[in-house]
C-alpha cells in the first residue's frame, strides 16, 4: 500500500517508502471505535488515510485535537521514545488507518538515516502545527 503524494513520505527514497509501507497493517474502523487509550503501551503509531479522529486527554476526555488530513500521524509518542501513549484516539466517522509497529519502523529508519532525519523534521512540523491550533484553547 502506498500513501498519496504530499504525505509524510513524499519525496523520500522509493526503497525506504516501499520497505516502510510493507510493514503497515491497514485498519478499517467504524465511527466511535477507539484506536488507542491514554496510557496504552506506545508500541505502534498510525497514519491517517481517511476519516477523522478525536484525541482527548484525562478522565474528562477533554478534546485536544482532531486529525482529519490524510498523512497525519497519531500515536506519535511511540516515535519519540515514550513508553505510553499520551492521549485517547476515537474515530468520529468511519476511518482508515495504516498501523505501523514502532520497533520495525525504527529498524528500517536505521538503514535510511537521511529519510529518518526528514521524517522527524516533518513530524516536528506536524506537532508544531498542532500546538498552534491548541494555543487559543489554553490561553
Amino acid at each position: 500500500m502506498y500513501l498519496k503524494q504530499g504525505d509524510l513520505f513524499w519525496g523520500m527514497d522509493p526503497d525506504f517508502v516501499k520497505e516502510a509501507m510493507q510493514t503497515t497493517i491497514k485498519e478499517n474502523l467504524e465511527e466511535g471505535a477507539v484506536v488507542f487509550r491514554e496510557g496504552d503501551p506506545a508500541e505502534s503509531f498510525y497514519i491517517l488515510i481517511k476519516g477523522r479522529i478525536k484525541l482527548t486527554l484525562g478522565e474528562k476526555s477533554r478534546e485536544v485535537y482532531v486529525a482529519y488530513q490524510p498523512g497525519e500521524i497519531i500515536g506519535w509518542s511511540s516515535l519519540i521514545g515514550r513508553d505510553t501513549l499520551s492521549a485517547t484516539a476515537r474515530c468520529l466517522e468511519p476511518t482508515i488507518l495504516s498501523k505501523i509497529d514502532r520497533q520495525r519502523f525504527l529498524d528500517i529508519l536505521g538503514k535510511y538515516p537521511t529519510e529518518g532525519a526528514t521524517l522527524f523534521q516533518r513530524l516536528a512540523s506536524m506537532l508544531g502545527n498542532r500546538l498552534v491550533t491548541l494555543y487559543p484553547s489554553i490561553a
